[in-house]
């Protein structure tokens, strides 16, 4: 069995918790392939790694002294190295970080020097090869993953490497310029490894037991999810579950690979299983909730719309044209509605307006703001009936005004708009129908 572990900043912030992943990884010879991220927090009120080099590059890229910021990153590295007892020196890796600051390589660059430092180091404590997620993970002219290439570079060089160590969140350009995924893309990286040795489960090691039926700063200790679907991890992930970057499911998906969510605190726990499909039922009807605040929409109506040819095209070519992304669109037959970010929209929304009513000349517009989203997800709903009644009466019951829903047709999931204010309530409703009672 081939295994590729990754392992979280909160799991190696401390000479301890490599300690502790270093005996994760031996306890298991199938565990080959390590992915790690940057040092994060040691404490509530420390600072991760990959915030003090974009701190300290921005000193860099004003032409103002780093030295100070820059020495405070290595005494971070030093005190893990020197805690793991290693003879190891990362003087000229600091000096050449020191030169590109100031030659000002970039934001990107800055970043990932975590991420390849760390690497370095566990690749050094744990006797595997390092290798250079630059030269494996390709991104092409334009900044966009280059998925197929950089599975042949990574097949190409992990064939011969029976153990390996590549550091998670960046790769380069085809100049060798170093491009980083989103924050969290380390997630990415040991997905795309998983992928290359078409490993047969790809262990994500993080601070929590895996995914939980809803948000514990809302719902006072919410069941663990044992297993989900990668359709409903992408559906929770998009709403704010974000124990997993949402995109990392894409590279292991079409290999049909597992990802097995793990807790480096808590190695014993099973986590949760990140499945293509299964036929094990969910404790719940529901496998989980989730949601986002920060939204607003636009309502239009125009009589007889819905025979109007072109008319919703119209109304969202107004969005495109101002390149604001659109988040759902339900519609009546003289009305739609289009949900938008409303940190996106704000300060274009008189250019948006203007358009729409040039393009698709509606009757009236409207915006309401300070709106939430929250999508009530699992693959129990479609064979179970009612499940969006239940949800209303829920609502309606704690006294919350639905301002739109949407289902999918997949029924996998029910997308309702509420307004901000009621978010928290709405989802304790929510949860209380379907986990606590379960009526």
């Amino acid at each position: 069995m081939k295994k590729v572990v990754k392992f979280g900043g909160s799991s190696l912030a401390s000479a301890e918790q490599f300690m502790k992943v270093g005996e994760i990884i031996k306890s298991d010879p199938d565990r080959a392939y390590v992915v790690p991220s940057a040092p994060g927090k040691r404490n509530s009120k420390d600072t991760k790694v990959t915030d003090m080099l974009y701190k300290t590059y921005a000193l860099a890229e004003a032409g103002k002294d780093f030295q100070k910021q820059l020495d405070a990153i290595k005494a971070r590295y030093d005190e893990i190295i020197k805690g793991l007892g290693l003879k190891l020196n990362l003087s000229n890796e600091f000096k050449t970080i020191e030169k590109n600051f100031k030659a000002k390589a970039g934001n990107d660059y800055a970043a990932s020097r975590g991420e390849y430092l760390n690497g370095i180091v566990m690749a050094t404590y744990l006797g595997f090869e390092f290798i250079d997620s630059a030269t494996v993970v390709a991104f092409d002219k334009n900044g966009d993953f280059d998925g197929e290439k950089t599975n042949k570079l990574m097949v190409k060089k992990l064939e011969k490497t029976p153990n390996a160590v590549i550091p998670g969140f960046y790769g380069a350009y085809p100049d060798g310029t170093i491009k980083t995924f989103s924050r969290g893309g380390s997630d990415i990286t040991g997905s795309i490894v998983s992928r290359a040795i078409k490993a047969d489960v790809y262990e994500n090691w993080t601070d929590v037991s895996g995914f939980l039926v809803a948000d514990p700063r809302i719902i006072d200790k919410p069941p663990h999810i044992d297993t989900i679907t990668y359709t409903e991890l992408r559906e929770l992930a998009y709403m704010g579950a974000s124990v997993l970057h949402e995109d990392a499911i894409f590279p292991v998906r079409k290999e049909g690979i597992p990802i097995n969510i793990r807790n480096t605190n808590k190695p014993e726990d099973p986590g949760t299983w990140i499945v293509e499909s299964t036929a094990k039922k969910s404790k719940f009807v529901i496998t989980g909730i989730a949601g986002k605040k920060g939204f607003c929409c636009v309502n239009i109506l125009k009589d007889q719309m819905n025979s109007e040819v072109g008319f919703v095209r119209k109304v969202l070519q107004a969005f495109e044209d101002q390149n604001i992304s659109i988040e759902h669109v339900p519609s009546g037959i003289d009305t739609m509605t289009v949900f938008v970010q409303q940190d996106e929209f704000i300060e274009k929304e008189q250019s948006v307006v203007s358009e729409i009513h040039r393009l698709a000349r509606p009757d009236m517009l409207e915006i309401d703001s300070d709106l939430a989203l929250i999508a009530v997800v699992g693959r129990g709903m479609k064979s179970t009936r009612g499940t969006a009644g239940r949800i209303f009466s829920a609502l309606a019951h704690a006294s919350v005004n639905v301002r739109m829903i949407d289902q999918g047709s997949s029924e996998l999931n029910i997308i309702i708009g509420v307004e901000t204010r009621d978010y928290e309530k709405a989802i304790r409703a929510i949860y209380d129908i379907f986990v606590t009672t379960q009526v």
